[in-house]
């Protein structure tokens, strides 16, 4: 026996120490996930948002470079809507009756938003007021004509209107403005009940 009293020192943790690190990891992940996953959830709402804007200007330099308009139509489907683009095949502007009829042919897939962003979709939340500022009553988040069909010209202009994206708790819009062709990436920001630029 050295040093007189003959224990030796413990090793490893006693029950209670490892009962209480366990309860504040407990605490900590608890905290964690929520932030996480609401910051997950409006980066990939951002995502979408700045995606279809991409498509949207890069169909806009398409028919520039063509010299044909092009249309990006949006048809209600399962869970979400697709969209696709179509060329003006018969010089008289992108029309439902000519992409069914084939005369406006398709350029590139058909895609839908969810496949790509998780969780993301078309849709504004009844109860937010647009980016015009008009209290919303409906949910779709396609608002360009009553065709749904964003017609993207020669001469660099387009159909004007917004399209809306929502994730779990993320808001976003994409408008789109007439004269210039142009879009523009929007967050709707809950505290001030504005839309912002992110």
């Amino acid at each position: 026996m050295r040093g007189g009293c003959g224990r030796r020192a413990p090793h490893g943790f006693t029950l209670i120490e490892l009962m209480l690190a366990m309860s504040v990891s407990v605490v900590l992940v608890g905290i964690a996930l929520p932030v996480g996953g609401d910051a997950l959830d409006d980066m990939r709402a951002r995502a979408a948002a700045r995606y279809l804007s991409g498509r949207i200007a890069a169909n806009r330099l398409a028919a520039i470079n063509r010299s044909r308009s092009i249309g990006i139509r949006f048809t209600p489907a399962i869970p979400d809507y697709a969209f696709a683009a179509y060329v003006d095949g018969n010089a008289n502007g992108i029309r439902t009756a000519d992409i069914l009829s084939g005369a406006d042919s398709l350029t590139g897939t058909s895609r839908q938003l969810g496949s790509d962003f998780r969780g993301v979709h078309f849709g504004l939340a009844i109860g937010i007021s647009d980016v015009d500022g008009i209290r919303n009553s409906s949910s779709d988040g396609v608002r360009i004509g009553t065709a749904r069909i964003l017609t993207l010209s020669p001469d660099g202009t387009a159909t004007s209107g917004t399209l809306y994206l929502q994730g779990g708790h993320a808001q976003y819009a994409v408008r789109v403005l007439g004269a210039t062709g142009r879009t523009r990436v929007l967050k709707y920001e809950s505290g001030s009940r504005s839309w912002v630029s992110p």
